[in-house]
């Protein structure tokens, strides 16, 4: 992987895919990684009462998305090893198009400006796996329906969709493993 971008991994989905399950197992394998945005960001606005949630503030969540998102982006600058995300900015875009949301300019913007690999690792819906929680609030028809946005979003930018097959965690992390190499 010879440029920055080509280091930074996505792994992108619908939620309750086993996206970070793989991600969790590959930086227990010793890769580098980022924190999912929309977990993180629902968790700490639950804890203090904040309206930046999806179900109050679409828009001020997508805003705290761009932010935890440019941030995990400009920390995995400073590493050297390939860095695994649990979601990209292209993500922001697919969450605002599936709720009906303009999408603002400089969301475009960092969209195209920040860039990771050429290739993205999509994570398909697999209602075997699915479970909600306090934050994960939407039907197995809304994780689908957040996947097909979701492809439709990095496509739009640009990025070739890598499908990882639904098996065991330790079976897709071994897919993993030999397609980086």
């Amino acid at each position: 992987m010879s440029s920055e971008s080509e280091r930074f991994i996505v792994v992108t989905g619908g939620p309750g895919a086993g996206k970070s399950t793989l991600i969790d197992r590959l930086q227990e394998a010793g890769f580098a990684r980022s924190e999912e945005a929309g977990r993180g960001i629902i968790q700490d606005q639950l804890v203090i009462g904040g309206r930046a949630l999806p179900w109050i503030d679409p828009d001020l969540f997508a805003e705290a998305m761009l932010c935890w998102e440019l941030r995990s982006y400009r920390l995995a600058v400073a590493r050297a090893a390939p860095v695994f995300f649990d979601r990209g900015i292209p993500d922001i875009v697919g969450y605002l198009r599936l709720e009906g949301r303009p999408v603002p300019d400089h969301i475009h913007a960092a969209a195209q400006r920040f860039r990771y690999h050429r290739r993205v690792l999509v994570a398909p819906p697999w209602p075997e796996i699915y479970e909600q929680d306090d934050e994960r609030r939407q039907s197995f028809e809304t994780a689908r329906q957040t996947y097909e946005s979701m492809v439709a979003a990095y496509t739009e930018y640009g990025y070739e969709l890598v499908t990882l097959p639904c098996v065991p965690v330790e079976e897709r992390l071994r897919f993993v493993a030999g397609w980086i190499g």
